[in-house]
């Protein structure tokens, strides 16, 4: 008898209130980076009604100003009462770029926190080199389920995201506003995707269009385009706008903060997560560079056809080097001794913080390219993702021969 189960996960467009946050917090990381690669960031932002609140801590020689940098990332979310202007739609949104009131609680990071990172010896420190900034657990998930290596439910979810923003960003359907979710229920039989069960999308609108309307358009112009036909079936569910109205949106309908939405950054549920949040935190945070590091193995390992499946799991002392653990799970799906695999990945990659930020090129203004829809899966921009390449490949083959 097939073996099957329905599996179920969910993406945010750039206009969810956290997602707001995020955009907001990697967005600062990059303007510090810009001019001083080795900037210290870890920048929290909070957003409700028409206000923006960052905190955190941040030691960099780069000069900008902060209420600016907000500002054009608001805008190009769309919160920004100018986007419905010559267009049969009003704009009610409180949250508008044009104007909102700004607060900046950024301090520097603490010198106890500096000493262990910093690549120096120090009263008391157990070595020399550059350590964790951090202690904690981080996880790195691959599968076969798409071209990308991602498993199909959050995929899809992150396609249908990135489709309705950009019906919105090129005006398509100037009546879209930027608060939106998808969801997609993907049925596994025997381990593999086989159809949709269930598709969700909610999305903000002008008050001047009926939400029947928008159920036929997003129907017809977004779902039937983005979803391969062969997944929908006539049991597939379609609920668009299932409440009805979704008027009131964005910061002004829910408060939003920086790393709520973990799971929608990874992999939906599908790959465990050790807790640490991403946006807004420069490289010498493991919680970042190590769940990215542990992405790129995880990727590979499944690239080189080692295994259909594949999880990492590694974890830090803060101030320390060398990861306190590290362990490959296949799922038995592996086509060579799990050990074999542990052992390849150990001659192949480093899980040093400094070397981390060495072999995935991550001192640079990348980081607002990985906020929105999913920090892994980003095939088509490994440019600047890095940890989305699977150019060790041949290289484990040849470990584990």
């Amino acid at each position: 008898m097939a073996n099957s189960f329905i599996f179920s996960s969910e993406s945010v467009t750039e206009g969810h209130p956290d997602k707001v946050c995020d955009t907001i917090s990697d967005s600062v990381l990059d303007a510090c980076l810009t001019n001083d690669p080795a900037s210290r960031v870890a920048c929290e932002t909070m957003v409700k009604d028409n206000a923006v609140i960052l905190g955190g801590e941040i030691t960099t020689s780069s000069e900008f100003d902060y209420r600016e940098i907000v500002k054009k990332a608001l805008i190009e979310i769309n919160y920004d009462s100018k986007y419905a202007e010559g267009t049969d739609y009003s704009y009610t949104c409180k949250f508008d770029a044009q104007n909102f009131f700004f607060m900046n609680l950024l301090g520097q990071q603490s010198p106890d926190i500096a000493q262990g990172v910093d690549a120096a010896a120090a009263a008391d420190k157990e070595t020399a080199e550059q350590g964790a900034g951090d202690q904690g657990i981080m996880f790195g998930y691959a599968c076969d389920d798409t071209p990308e290596l991602m498993p199909s439910p959050i995929a899809y979810s992150h396609r249908l995201g990135e489709a309705i923003t950009k019906l919105r960003k090129d005006r398509t359907h100037t009546w879209l506003r930027p608060d939106s979710k998808t969801q997609v229920s993907m049925e596994y039989v025997d381990g593999k995707p086989t159809r949709v069960t269930a598709i969700v999308v909610s999305t903000m609108h002008a008050a001047e269009i009926t939400t029947q309307e928008i159920r036929e358009i997003l129907k017809r112009d977004l779902i039937d385009k983005v979803i391969p036909s062969e997944l929908l079936t006539e049991e597939t569910a379609y609920h668009i706008n299932p409440t009805g109205l979704f008027i009131i949106g964005g910061p002004e309908g829910d408060c939003g903060l920086t790393g709520r939405k973990i799971i929608v950054d990874t992999y939906g549920g599908m790959g465990r997560h050790g807790g640490g949040a991403f946006s807004g935190k420069d490289p010498s945070k493991v919680d970042r560079s190590a769940a990215y590091m542990c992405r790129y193995v995880a990727k590979n390992i499944v690239a080189a056809g080692l295994a259909t499946r594949c999880e990492l799991q590694t974890a830090y002392a803060i101030g320390f080097p060398e990861p306190v653990s590290l362990t490959v799970e296949t799922f038995g799906t592996n086509t060579v001794d799990e050990a074999k695999i542990e052992k390849a990945v150990a001659e192949v990659f480093s899980f040093k913080p400094a070397d981390i930020i060495s072999q995935l090129n991550l001192l640079r203004p990348i980081y607002r390219e990985s906020t929105n829809y999913g920090h892994f899966g980003r095939e088509a921009n490994t440019d600047a993702l890095t940890w989305e390449r699977t150019d060790k490949a041949e290289a484990l083959k040849s470990a584990v021969s």
